[in-house]
C-alpha cells in the first residue's frame, strides 16, 4: 500500500515547466569542406601546442626519467634488504643514506684536488707548451703549421686577465646560473628518486590495474622482470665503473699522479655515463698527468685508451650478457642508437630497454609465432 501511495503522489505532482528555446536545427553537415578544414586546422594547432609544451618541459621530463631510472636501479638493493626483514620504508632510508654518504664523500675527496690541479695546470700550461717544442716531430709540425704557437697565443688571450673560469661560463652571472641550475637539478633528481623508490610498488600496481583482469598476472610478472633487468643493468654498470676506477688508481700510483684516490672517484662517476663517460674520464686523467710531464700525459692517455678498448669489447659484453641476457652486439648498437636519438638519457635507457624488448619477444611474440 505504501508503494502505491508514493506512486500516486509522484503522478499527481506538478510538472516543472521548461523554457522553450525553439525547435532543433539541422545537424552539422560533416561533409562540408569548411567543417573538415576547421577540424584539420584545430587538430594541427592542438598538435603544435602540445609539441611546444613538451619541448618547453623537456628538461623536466629528462629529470623525471633519470630519477625513475635510478629508482628502478636501486630497487634490487631495497628488495634485498626487505628479504632480511626490513620494511620498505626502512630499506629505502638505508639505501638513500648510503647514496648521500657517497655523494658527500665524492665531493670531499674530489673538489679540493680538482681546484688545485686546475690552478696548477693553468700555471704550468705555458711551460708544457714550451716542452712540446723540444720534440723534433712536434717542432717540425709547429714550423710548418704553427700549432704550438697558436695554442700559446690562445692561452695568453684567455688567461691574461685571470678570468678563465668566469669567461668560460659567460661571466659572473653565467657562473651563478650554472651553479644554481646544477644544484637545483641534483636536488630535484634526489628527491624524485626518493619518492619513486618509496612508491614504486604502488606505481606498478596502479599501472597494472589498467590491464584487463585476465592478463594482470602475466603483465605483472613481465613488468617486474623488466624492472629487475633495469636494476641488473645499473648493478652491472656500477661493477664496470668500479673496475675502471681501480685501473685508474693503479695507473695513477704507477706513474706518480697526484690525488690518485680522487681521480679514481671521478672515474667511478664518469664510468656510469654511457659512451661519453670514458671520454670525459680520459680527458681528466690526461690533463692531470700533463701537469707532471708530457711523457706522463702520453703514457696516461695511451694506457687509458687501451683499457677502454678492453672494457668495450671484453668486459662490458660479458657482464651484460650474464646479467641482462643481451648479446654484446645488441648492447653496443642499442647504446649508439639511444645516444643518437635522445643523447645522454637515450644512452642510459637504451640497454635496459633492449633487454625488456628481448624479454617480451621471448615470452610473448615468439610463443605466439611458434603456436600459430
Amino acid at each position: 500500500m505504501a508503494i502505491r501511495d508514493r506512486l500516486k503522489k509522484v503522478r499527481t505532482k506538478k510538472e516543472i515547466p521548461t523554457a522553450d528555446f525553439g525547435p532543433l536545427g539541422e545537424p552539422v553537415n560533416r561533409s562540408n569542406p569548411f567543417y573538415f578544414g576547421f577540424l584539420a586546422t584545430a587538430g594541427g594547432l592542438l598538435a603544435l601546442v602540445v609539441m611546444r609544451s613538451l619541448a618547453a618541459a623537456s628538461q623536466t621530463f629528462v629529470l623525471i626519467i633519470i630519477a625513475l631510472f635510478l629508482a628502478m636501479g636501486l630497487n634490487p638493493a631495497v628488495e634485498a634488504l626487505r628479504n632480511r626483514g626490513l620494511s620498505r620504508t626502512r630499506a629505502v632510508s638505508v639505501i638513500f643514506a648510503l647514496v648521500i654518504i657517497f655523494v658527500g664523500l665524492f665531493a670531499w675527496l674530489v673538489i679540493p684536488p680538482v681546484v688545485s690541479q686546475g690552478a696548477e695546470l693553468i700555471n704550468r700550461a705555458p711551460s708544457l707548451l714550451n716542452d712540446l717544442k723540444h720534440n723534433a716531430t712536434i717542432a717540425s709540425l709547429n714550423d710548418h703549421y704553427g700549432i704550438v704557437d697558436t695554442l700559446q697565443e690562445k692561452l695568453k688571450s684567455i688567461t691574461g686577465d685571470g678570468t678563465l673560469i668566469v669567461s668560460a661560463f659567460g661571466g659572473v652571472i653565467g657562473v651563478g646560473k650554472t651553479v644554481l641550475s646544477g644544484t637545483f637539478a641534483s636536488l630535484t633528481v634526489l628527491v624524485l628518486t626518493l619518492y619513486f623508490l618509496t612508491s614504486l610498488p604502488t606505481m606498478i600496481n596502479l599501472g597494472i590495474r589498467l590491464v584487463p583482469s585476465t592478463r594482470r598476472d602475466r603483465v605483472s610478472r613481465l613488468s617486474n622482470a623488466i624492472i629487475a633487468r633495469i636494476g641488473a643493468f645499473v648493478g652491472s654498470q656500477i661493477v664496470v665503473s668500479v673496475l675502471a676506477s681501480i685501473f685508474v688508481l693503479i695507473l695513477s700510483m704507477a706513474i706518480g699522479l697526484p690525488s690518485p684516490f680522487a681521480l679514481a672517484m671521478i672515474i667511478l662517476v664518469c664510468g656510469l655515463i654511457p659512451l661519453i663517460g670514458h671520454f670525459i674520464g680520459c680527458s681528466i686523467v690526461t690533463v692531470v698527468a700533463l701537469t707532471q710531464s708530457v711523457s706522463a700525459g702520453v703514457i696516461a692517455f695511451v694506457a687509458y685508451v687501451l683499457y677502454v678498448q678492453i672494457e668495450n669489447y671484453v668486459i662490458t659484453p660479458k657482464i651484460m650478457r650474464k646479467s641482462l641476457a643481451v648479446p654484446g652486439a645488441v648492447t653496443i648498437i642499442a647504446a649508439l642508437l639511444g645516444s643518437s636519438l635522445l643523447g645522454l638519457v637515450g644512452a642510459l635507457l637504451a640497454v635496459p630497454l633492449a633487454a625488456g624488448v628481448i624479454l617480451i619477444l621471448e615470452e610473448v611474440v615468439f610463443p605466439r609465432a611458434d603456436n600459430s
